[in-house]
């Protein structure tokens, strides 16, 4: 049942960010919303549970975004690998790393869209932009990161009581 929750949550972002943050002047240069909650996942949910999402909504996001088909869905998987690889070493459930965690997710996945974007374009100058914009949303993803893998468990812990309560009554 925590799938539809899944679903609701990558929904919203989507939306937020594709119809409210580019009208926003302080948030064009924000990052992909949907980079913490993969994050979250990856940490916090299981891996049969988590990788179902993170590879619909890699390819929905494929298909919104308009970029070459499977930028997205191989962004997030390899964002989801190498979270799922860290936990091993790192105990990131520690609330001091997960500005970090997020901020290297957002790193990464940067990265991948530079490195995708390098064998399509051959101008400098568009990679001088994107270094700054990359800088920009590492920064946003320090200070926001947080507060949204805060939101996502908040929500699913609501999410799992009030599916315990609804359980509850039917019995």
């Amino acid at each position: 049942m925590t799938y539809c929750l899944h679903i609701l949550i990558c929904l919203s972002l989507i939306i937020i960010q594709t119809t409210v943050m580019p009208y926003i002047p302080l948030f064009e240069r924000f990052y992909d919303l949907l980079t913490p909650f993969i994050i979250y996942l990856s940490i916090f949910r299981s891996v049969r549970e988590s990788i179902v999402i993170v590879f619909i909504f890699g390819f929905f996001m494929d298909i919104v975004s308009g970029g070459p088909l499977g930028l997205y869905l191989t962004a997030y998987v390899w964002l989801f690998i190498g979270v799922r690889w860290a936990i091993t070493f790192l105990h990131v459930g520690d609330s001091l790393l997960l500005p970090f965690v997020v901020a290297a997710g957002v790193l990464m996945e940067n990265l991948i869209f530079v490195g995708i974007s390098a064998m399509f374009e051959q101008s400098p100058r568009i990679f001088e932009t994107m270094v700054s914009t990359i800088v920009v949303q590492v920064l946003w993803a320090l200070f926001t990161g947080p507060l949204f893998l805060m939101f996502f468990s908040y929500s699913h812990r609501q999410w799992d009581r009030w599916f315990k309560e609804i359980l509850a009554k039917k019995n």
